[in-house]
C-alpha cells in the first residue's frame, strides 16, 4: 500500500474509527487488506490480496456488483448493507462504503470501507445526508444557544407559525411565539441544559402566530448537545402538533364527564343546569337550555311554544349574558334561528354572528334586550333536544372569550354531548309524569285533610323510604264515629311504592267500613284480619310467593277515643304500640297485648281501655319511627322516641314534624308515619242524661225535657225535629227492649241524640206501605237526622241519631 493510500486509508478510519478498510482495482481485485478487515473476516492478507471481492460475499450480494460499481462511476460513491461470509463460511452483515480513490497514474481504485453491523451504530452520515435529514424532515426542529437564543431551525418549523429560520436568528422563543407560556417553555430547556437528561414529550397549548384565534396543542422534546469536551453548548429541541390529538381528548374528557355529570337526579330542571354546567367553560363560554313548558311538566311534548329557560351557565359569574331567568319564558322571535331549529329538528351553526342583531329572546314585556356586540357573543351553536324521535327542546352555545369560532368538530360535539344530556332529560320527564300519577294516587289513598271535630286535636306526618315516587304502605286516618267519639287508626302494609300503596289503599277503605259499623277495636281488627286471610287465599298469595299488592302480614292500631268520659280503647295486629304524652310531659307507652299481623292466622286480638286526662297526647306510629338503618331494637327505637317527645315544641304540628325531622332522616331505611293526638274532654254543659222509665205515657216527658235542654243550650230552632227523634227512639225502645231506657244530649259539633236499652237486637229501616198503621219511626229519623245507627255496648245497645248544627233544619 502506497503512502497516499495510507494516508487516505487514515483519513477515512478518522472519519469512521469501527470501519475496516480494503482497496480494490478496476477489475474487483482486492489489492489492500488490513488487520481490521483480517480481524472481521478471519482472511489472512496472503489468501485475501489478489481475490476477486465476489468471492468474500454472499452470491446474492456478489450479483449486485456490477450495479454497485456502476452507481460508483457515476455518482462517486455508494452505501448500503451487504452480507460478507467470514472465512468459516458464517454469513457476516456489514455497513460498506464505496468511494473512487485518488491515484497518481489515474488508475480506476476503490476505497471500500466494512463495519460490522453487530459493532458499529449504523451509517456514519456525512453533513450532506444529515442536512438533508433535518431540513427535509417534517418534524420541526431548531437549536438554542445556551443564552436560549436562536441559532438554527429548520424550515418545518415554519408550519408552527413562527416566522422563518433567518428571522428567527438570536430570537428568544417569547419574541418568537408570543402567544405560547415562553416561561414554562424555556424552563424545560433550562433543565436540559443544566441536568443533560432528554425531556421528551413535553405538551403545552397556546395560540401561535400563525393562529392566533384557535387554541393550538404541541408536544417538545429536548436534547443537550455537548462540544468535543463534553461542555454544553446548546440544546436541540423538536416540535410536533398534536391539536387534533389534544382535541379528540378534550372530547372524550368532556363526554366522560358528561355521562357521569349529567342525570344524577330525575329532576327535569337540574338535569338541564346539568347539561349547561358541564358545556362551560369546555366548549362554550355562555349556553342556555330551552325546554318545552309541557316537557317540564312530565306531559307529551306538543306545541314548540313555549319555551322555558330551564338551565343556562356562563364562563362569567352571575351570567350577565342572560336576558332570561331561569324559569321564565324564552319567547323568541317567529322564524328566528332557535325556533326554526326546534321545528326543523336540525342544528344550525353561525360561525360569525352579526355583532349588531338583537339576541333572539327578546320578546319580553320588560325583559332585557341587548344586541350581540353588547352581550359580547361572536359564534353560536344550536341543537335541538331530541331523545327517542321527540324534540323536547333546545341547546344553544355562545363563545365569548374565546376568539375562535365554533367549527364542524365543535358541533359534532355538541350534539353528542345534548343527545346524551337528552335521554336523562326525557327519562326524567317520563318519570315526572308516572310520578305524578302515583302521588295522585298516594292523595287519594290518604286523608286530604283531617276532619275537624271536638274529640281530640290531631296532626300526622308521613315520609316514605322511596325517595323517587314518593310512595309507601304506612297510612293513618281519623274517622268519626257516634256520640262525638273517634277512632284514631295507623297501620302499614309491606313493600314500598305503588303497589304497597295500592294495598294500603285497601286495607284503609276496609278499615273507615269497619269502623262505621261502631264495633269494638278488637272486633274491627278481627273482621281485618279475615278480611286480608280470605282475599290473600282467592288470590293465590302465601308463603313462597311474591306479591307487591297483597296486604297479607300489615299492621295495623285502632283507637277509640269518647270526649264524653276521656275513655280511650285500643287493640293492635302486628303493631307497634301508641305512647302517650301526658299533661305534665312524661312520656310512658301503652301497655298493649299484640295481636297477629293481618292475615297470618294465630290467637284472637285483646283491648285495653285506659283513662287520658284532657290535654293528654297519643302518639301512633309505624314501625320505621323506631328504627334506624339496619338497626331494629325495640327497647333502643323506643328510649329515642320517649327522648324526641319530651322535647316541647309551640304547636302540636311542629311537635309532630319535630319527632319525624329527629328519628326519620331524609330517606329513611323503612316508611314511616305518626299520628299525633291531644285529647279534649266535652264539658258539663255539653251532655245531658236521663232515665226514662218504661212507660209510654211518659214518652211526652222525655220529649218536653228534651226540649228544656234545648232551649238551656240556644237551640231552639232544632226543637221541633229533635223532640220527634225522642219521641220515635225511645217509643220504640219501650216497646221492643226490656230493663232500664236511658236518653242523652250530646252539644258537640253536632246535636246527637242517644237511647240506650238493654236490647240485644237492632232495630231495622222498614219501608211501610200506604195501608200500614205504623213501621215509619225510623223512616222519620233517617229523613230529619244528619245519619243515624246502633252500636252495642256490655250491657245493651245504643241508638243514636246526629243533626248538624251548622246547617239549621228546614
Amino acid at each position: 500500500m502506497g503512502a497516499q493510500e495510507e494516508h487516505d486509508t487514515a483519513r477515512h478510519r478518522f472519519d469512521v474509527a469501527d470501519a475496516a478498510p480494503l482497496l480494490l482495482d478496476a477489475h474487483g481485485t482486492v489489492t489492500g487488506w488490513t488487520k481490521d478487515a483480517e480481524r472481521l473476516l478471519d482472511y489472512p492478507a496472503t489468501e485475501a490480496v489478489g481475490q476477486s471481492v465476489a468471492a468474500l460475499l454472499a452470491p446474492e450480494d456478489a450479483r449486485r456488483l456490477p450495479e454497485i460499481t456502476a452507481r460508483c462511476r457515476t455518482d462517486g460513491s455508494w452505501a448500503g448493507l451487504l452480507t460478507a461470509l467470514h472465512r468459516n463460511g458464517r454469513p457476516v452483515p456489514v455497513m460498506v462504503r464505496i468511494t473512487v480513490a485518488d491515484d497518481s497514474d489515474n488508475s480506476e481504485r476503490w476505497l471500500v470501507l466494512l463495519s460490522e453491523m453487530a459493532e458499529a451504530p449504523g451509517w456514519d452520515m456525512s453533513r450532506q445526508v444529515l442536512e438533508q435529514m433535518v431540513t427535509r424532515s417534517p418534524i420541526g426542529i431548531a437549536i438554542v444557544d445556551t443564552d436560549l437564543r436562536c441559532v438554527w431551525s429548520n424550515p418545518a418549523l415554519e408550519q408552527f407559525g413562527s416566522a422563518p429560520a433567518q428571522q428567527r436568528l438570536g430570537l428568544r422563543f417569547a419574541e418568537i411565539q408570543p402567544g405560547l407560556d415562553a416561561e414554562a417553555i424555556e424552563a424545560q430547556m433550562r433543565r436540559a441544559l443544566e441536568t443533560g437528561e432528554p425531556i421528551v414529550e413535553y405538551e403545552h397549548v397556546g395560540r401561535v402566530r400563525s393562529a392566533p384565534y384557535r387554541e393550538t396543542a404541541h408536544t417538545m422534546s429536548f436534547t443537550r448537545i455537548d462540544d468535543d469536551r463534553g461542555h454544553p453548548i446548546g440544546v436541540y429541541y423538536t416540535v410536533v402538533d398534536i391539536t387534533e390529538r389534544h382535541r379528540a381528548r378534550q372530547r372524550l374528557a368532556l363526554l366522560d364527564r358528561a355521562g357521569e355529570y349529567i342525570g344524577r337526579s330525575l329532576d327535569i330542571r337540574r338535569t338541564a343546569q346539568e347539561l349547561a354546567d358541564v358545556a362551560v367553560p369546555a366548549l362554550a363560554d355562555y349556553v342556555t337550555v330551552d325546554l318545552l313548558e309541557s316537557v317540564l311538566r312530565g306531559a307529551e311534548p306538543t306545541a314548540h311554544v313555549p319555551l322555558l329557560r330551564a338551565g343556562q351557565q356562563s364562563v362569567n359569574e352571575g351570567v350577565p349574558e342572560a336576558v332570561v331567568d331561569v324559569g321564565d319564558v324564552a319567547a323568541y322571535r317567529p322564524g328566528s334561528p332557535p325556533l326554526r331549529c326546534l321545528d326543523s329538528g336540525e342544528p344550525w351553526r353561525e360561525e360569525r354572528l352579526d355583532p349588531l342583531a338583537a339576541e333572539w329572546a327578546t320578546d319580553i314585556p320588560g325583559g332585557r334586550q341587548a344586541t350581540f356586540l353588547e352581550l359580547g357573543l361572536h359564534s353560536v351553536l344550536l341543537v335541538p333536544i331530541r331523545a327517542r324521535g321527540v324534540t323536547l327542546g333546545v341547546t344553544t352555545f355562545f363563545r365569548r372569550r374565546r376568539q375562535e369560532p365554533f367549527d364542524t368538530d365543535d358541533l359534532n360535539l355538541a350534539e353528542d354531548l345534548v343527545s346524551r344530556a337528552a335521554v336523562c332529560v326525557d327519562n326524567a320527564r317520563r318519570y315526572t309524569r308516572e310520578r305524578e300519577a302515583a302521588l295522585v294516587l298516594q292523595r287519594s289513598l290518604l286523608p286530604h285533610r283531617l276532619p275537624e271535630q271536638g274529640a281530640v286535636e290531631v296532626t300526622a306526618c308521613y315520609r316514605p323510604a322511596d325517595e323517587l315516587t314518593g310512595l309507601g304502605g304506612d297510612w293513618y286516618d281519623l274517622i268519626q264515629l257516634s256520640g262525638a267519639r273517634v277512632a284514631l287508626v295507623v297501620g302499614e302494609v309491606p313493600g314500598h311504592g305503588i303497589g304497597a300503596a295500592a294495598s294500603m289503599g285497601r286495607l284503609r277503605t276496609a278499615v273507615r267500613t269497619l269502623a262505621a259499623q261502631d264495633l269494638p277495636p278488637e272486633e274491627v281488627l278481627g273482621h281485618l284480619d279475615d278480611l286480608v286471610a280470605r282475599t290473600a287465599r282467592e288470590e293465590g298469595v302465601g308463603p313462597g310467593t311474591e306479591d307487591t299488592d297483597s296486604a297479607q302480614g300489615s299492621g295495623c292500631v285502632y283507637v277509640v277515643y269518647d270526649p264524653v268520659d276521656g275513655q280511650c280503647t285500643m287493640a293492635a295486629a302486628g303493631h307497634p304500640a301508641p305512647a302517650v304524652i301526658l299533661p305534665d310531659g312524661t312520656v310512658a307507652f301503652v301497655d298493649l297485648p299484640q295481636g297477629p299481623s293481618l292475615g297470618v292466622g294465630g290467637p284472637p286480638f285483646e283491648s285495653v281501655e285506659l283513662a287520658l286526662a284532657a290535654g293528654s297526647t297519643l302518639a301512633l306510629h309505624t314501625d320505621g319511627l323506631l328504627a334506624r338503618g339496619e338497626e331494629w331494637a325495640v327497647d333502643a327505637g323506643r328510649d329515642r322516641l320517649r327522648q324526641a317527645l319530651e322535647r316541647p315544641e309551640p304547636t302540636l304540628d311542629l311537635h309532630c314534624r319535630a319527632v319525624v325531622d329527629a328519628l326519620a332522616p331524609d330517606r329513611p331505611h323503612d316508611d314511616v308515619a305518626l299520628l299525633m293526638a291531644r285529647t279534649r274532654l266535652l264539658g258539663p254543659d255539653q251532655v245531658a242524661d236521663w232515665d226514662v222509665p218504661v212507660d209510654p205515657a211518659l214518652v211526652a216527658e222525655a220529649r218536653k225535657t228534651a226540649s228544656r235542654q234545648l232551649t238551656e243550650w240556644g237551640l231552639e230552632e232544632f226543637a221541633f225535629t229533635t223532640e220527634l227523634v225522642v219521641s220515635e227512639l225511645v217509643t220504640n225502645a219501650i216497646r221492643h227492649a226490656v230493663g232500664p231506657i236511658r236518653l242523652r244530649l250530646i252539644r258537640e259539633r253536632s246535636l246527637v241524640c242517644e237511647v240506650f236499652d238493654s236490647g240485644a237486637t237492632a232495630p231495622h229501616l222498614r219501608h211501610p206501605r200506604t195501608t200500614d198503621e205504623g213501621g215509619r219511626g225510623l223512616l222519620l229519623v233517617s229523613q230529619f237526622a244528619r245519619r243515624w245507627g246502633t252500636r252495642f255496648a256490655p250491657e245493651g245497645k245504643i241508638i243514636w241519631a246526629e243533626q248538624s248544627l251548622e246547617e239549621p233544619p228546614d
